[in-house]
């Protein structure tokens, strides 16, 4: 920021100060975290600019949010925390999501357990395949290189990032263990290709990975998300992979369903339908969102994340 700062001053006589005001949106509601702010982060140095910035937000105060004024430099990196902070409670229930499958324990019961802790809490305590999108993995590999620069270790956030990195591999691990390395004479349905309901976006998506391993193992893949299809063709190209607009067309045929992404239409689908249609009835579910015991009893052969003794 100073360098900027530096380089504005050299071209330009007009007063300015330069304010670090970090965002925190959410993707797929942003609008509404801009007009309902949990909290506004103001970094400057200057008392009178810090005043202005409080008086630019106030139609977004009347219901008593936290201006929080700071230096530029807290200002910065309390932006890359806030993301580190949540990557870690993602990577952190993953982790123990494994430890559950090794025990037999579920993690839906330990996450409840653990997340009525008021120290503690739920958001963001749910296992799955690990976390994808713009921000996430963006952040705490700049503070891991920060950190690097400034001579500080980062072991925790080092290794919430390599959690992440083999939890996205999970699921082709669990359908290797089932179907042998060699995936060829397979097809298997994808529900969800971006890295989480309502966007588009599927930069560091979990799908992409998966996808690119089973493919690279001989499968065929039937694809299909409400709104992620066109950029997944680009990102993931033809090969090996049909696109498809309806969700249980997708399903046709097919050796098992991996549900990707949990959006809204794929929570409650319409479960008879699909043990009509697919060549067998095998679901792997990387976001945990049927019960396990249900799904044995209508027949179905379920494998999910940290829940799986509830299949014997």
């Amino acid at each position: 920021m100073i360098y900027e700062e530096l380089l504005l001053r050299e071209r330009t006589d007009i007063e300015f100060d330069v304010v670090s005001n970090p965002e925190f949106l959410k993707e797929g509601a942003a609008i509404e975290d801009f007009l309902r702010p949990d909290r506004i982060v103001i970094g400057t140095d200057n008392v009178r600019t810090g005043e202005l910035m409080k008086e630019l937000y106030s139609p977004f105060l009347r219901n008593g949010h936290q201006v929080l004024i700071m230096n530029i430099s807290s200002a910065e990196l309390t932006k890359y925390a806030a993301n580190s902070m949540l990557a870690t409670r993602i990577s952190f229930i993953n982790e123990i999501s494994r430890i559950c499958d090794a025990s037999g324990a579920d993690i839906e019961q330990v996450r409840l357990g653990i997340g009525s802790d008021s120290r503690i809490g739920m958001p963001f305590l749910y296992a799955g395949i690990g976390y994808g999108g713009s921000c996430f993995p963006k952040d705490v590999q700049a503070l891991i290189r920060t950190a690097n620069e400034l001579g500080v270790p980062t072991e925790i956030l080092n290794s919430v990032e390599m959690v992440n990195i083999a939890q996205k591999g999970l699921l082709v691990e669990m359908v290797v263990n089932k179907y042998g390395k060699d995936l060829s004479g397979y097809t298997f349905a994808i529900w969800g290709l971006a890295f989480k309901p309502n966007t588009d976006d599927m930069r560091e998506a979990p799908s992409l990975e998966i996808i690119n391993g089973l493919v690279e193992k001989g499968a065929k893949i039937n694809a299909h998300d409400p709104i992620a299809i066109s950029v997944a063709r680009e990102l993931l190209g033809e090969h090996g992979i049909t696109y498809y607009e309806n969700n249980y067309s997708a399903l046709e045929g097919v050796e098992a369903l991996l549900l990707l992404t949990e959006w809204n239409n794929y929570r409650r689908p319409d479960f008879h339908r699909m043990l009509r249609v697919m060549k067998t009835p095998t679901i792997f579910d990387g976001r945990n969102q049927y019960d396990p015991k249900k799904m044995k009893q209508m027949g179905f052969e379920y494998y999910c994340i940290g829940r799986n003794g509830n299949n014997e």
